[in-house]
């Protein structure tokens, strides 16, 4: 393979060397939204990346706990390489490692083709569907997370921190005694990622922190490098951070919502109609209609996780069944009130372990769908939702949603062939895993009385 074009590399070498950064950590997403990557000297920059960084192609069958997956293309073709190279325009300094600048990579197979695997690529597939239509998607990014400190009598080593009832929506060191989330705030301020506000959420030792709304790839891209930050941070603090999407029994999970709307080519917005039904366009009902069409499928990327489906059900407020409503937290899709350039649909589907290029490609792909197809909504979700009598449920299990991805072979298609099909063997090994394995629940139930 010939060699990547480092010209704008060497621009930036000298930049980051002038300003005293001597290391660039290179970094890229695997299936799970978990970093993966390495740390570049910059004084060798441009010959180390010439020809790409070379990583082992089953880094996208690699599990939390550091199994490998027999994915396509991967142990049985003798564990051949992919090759990033670092995509200049998202070069950022990190405020709390200085000399270190941090720069996200985009992943090619060794022929120079982009790799199918990469979630990255999958988000520019889709990207590229809606140019074609004269579409700019715009996304805003919501995350939930568990902050936990350490306790050698927790069953698992953690408790969460902060412990106390009734602080949803509180700030100060109420539900923050050590100020832990403003000292967060404001290191991810200083590292690019356009931080708008952060509250104590529900849960003790849950926090929200909103990002602002940007080009759907720049929001991807900062959402990515928003939930690596957060938990490097928690680590600093001796602490853990965790985006899994329901850690505990007795509270509720931790959520990923999507604001999303999008523009024509000249930015103005697509979804404001002042005289449609609802002041929303035909654009924007067809964009909801595409979403709840192909949402048991979009669950398998909004919801990847075993785990995901137990923060689910009535009176969670997280999304129990395929619904819309105007300004209805109950519902799966919720459009706020604002209107004109604000007309927006909110995709409340999502749990924080989503990665963050896979649930927005996800929530773009079925999107387009309905675009495309011209689909028409039902009649919009009104009063408290939950209710089955009046919409179809959405998958209960991680099982029901690969499934569902599977069948809905438009939905796969749009996302790449390749990558579905690897996603698809990654999550099926982690249920017959978890089948496989003994939990503490099945002791308590079981063990004194049989």
């Amino acid at each position: 393979m010939g060699h990547f074009n480092t010209d704008a590399l060497d621009v930036a070498a000298a930049d980051l060397v002038a300003r005293g950064i001597d290391v660039v950590r290179l970094s890229y997403s695997d299936l799970m939204g978990t970093e993966r990557g390495r740390d570049l000297m910059v004084s060798n920059i441009s010959r180390t990346v010439g020809d790409g960084v070379a990583f082992c192609r089953t880094v996208y069958g690699t599990t939390p706990g550091g199994d490998v997956v027999a994915i396509e293309g991967g142990l049985a073709d003798g564990l051949p390489d992919v090759v990033a190279f670092p995509d200049v325009d998202t070069m950022v300094d990190v405020p709390w490692e200085p000399g270190v600048a941090h720069v996200i990579a985009d992943v090619f197979n060794p022929d120079g083709s982009p790799s199918e695997e990469s979630p990255r690529n999958v988000l520019r597939r889709v990207l590229d569907r809606f140019s074609e239509l004269g579409m700019r998607p715009i996304v805003g990014p919501e995350l939930e997370f568990f902050v936990l400190e350490k306790d050698d009598a927790a069953p698992t080593g953690w408790r969460r921190y902060g412990e106390a009832t009734g602080n949803v929506y509180v700030s100060g060191m109420r539900g923050d005694p050590e100020n832990v989330l403003l000292r967060s705030l404001r290191e991810l301020a200083g590292y690019g990622l356009d931080v708008v506000a952060a509250n104590h959420e529900f849960a003790s030792g849950q926090f929200e922190i909103n990002l602002w709304h940007s080009d759907a790839l720049d929001a991807a891209d900062r959402a990515y490098r928003f939930k690596g930050a957060v938990k490097e941070l928690a680590r600093r603090e001796d602490k853990l951070a965790t985006f899994m999407a329901k850690p505990y029994n007795d509270e509720g999970g931790s959520g990923f919502h999507l604001h999303f709307s999008t523009l024509d080519d000249a930015g103005a917005p697509l979804f404001d109609e002042p005289d449609g039904k609802d002041g929303l366009s035909t654009t924007a009902h067809a964009a909801i209609a595409g979403v709840l069409a192909h949402a048991p499928a979009l669950a398998a990327l909004s919801n990847p996780t075993i785990n995901s489906y137990k923060r689910f059900g009535p009176d969670t407020l997280a999304p129990w069944l395929i619904d819309w409503g105007l300004d209805n937290r109950s519902a799966m899709v919720r459009v706020p009130p604002e209107r004109g350039g604000a007309s927006r649909l909110e995709l409340r589907l999502g749990d924080a372990t989503a990665n963050p290029y896979l649930a927005i490609a996800g929530l773009l792909g079925a999107a387009y769908l309905g675009i495309r197809d011209g689909l028409e909504p039902p009649a919009a979700l009104e009063g408290y939702g939950y209710d089955t009598s009046k919409a179809e449920m959405l998958p209960t299990s991680l099982t029901q949603s690969l499934d569902a991805l599977e069948a809905d072979t438009e939905f796969a298609d749009l996302l790449g062939p390749r990558f579905v099909q690897t996603f698809l063997t990654f999550k099926r090994d982690e249920i017959d895993r978890f089948s496989k394995f003994v939990t503490d629940w099945e002791f308590s139930e079981y063990a004194y009385h049989l």
